[in-house]
């Protein structure tokens, strides 16, 4: 018998797709990661030869997707509650970071000159559904 694998996912770090393949193989599912190692070794090329290949046995594939589709992938506040939209009330709420004002592209200016990270940075959360923007306090 010929086991085929399948790619279900693919992710541009290697530490995404290592929690996914923990999640997998708690669950029974054998898992393969393809590329890996060369991301590893050169992060700039992961967009270049497609990033990290999630890969399980063809015959898991369709339970190794269920897994995956049973993970949030939204916000949630420091108590593990989803966040909410007020305006919509929506659940599909995404975290981003915005430079607004004049503190935060000050940062983000000596960050990128001097090739550091930047010293404070501004968070605000969009609505996937309404296209809402907004913060949290």
């Amino acid at each position: 018998m010929k086991n085929t694998f399948s790619t279900i996912a693919r992710f541009n770090y290697s530490s995404e797709a290592e929690i996914i393949k923990g999640r997998l193989e708690t669950e029974g599912v054998k898992v393969f990661l393809k590329d890996n190692i060369t991301i590893d070794t050169d992060p700039l090329v992961s967009n270049a030869i497609g990033g990290i290949k999630l890969n399980v046995l063809a015959e898991d594939e369709a339970k190794a997707k269920e897994i995956l589709n049973s993970i949030i992938k939204y916000s949630v506040d420091g108590d593990g509650n989803l966040v909410t939209c007020p305006s919509c009330h929506g659940k599909h709420v995404s975290l981003y970071s915005t430079i607004s004002d004049f503190k935060s592209f000050f940062s983000f200016l000596i960050g990128f000159i001097s090739g550091t990270l930047p010293l404070t940075a501004r968070y605000k959360y969009l609505c996937d559904d309404c296209d809402t923007s907004f913060k949290i306090k």
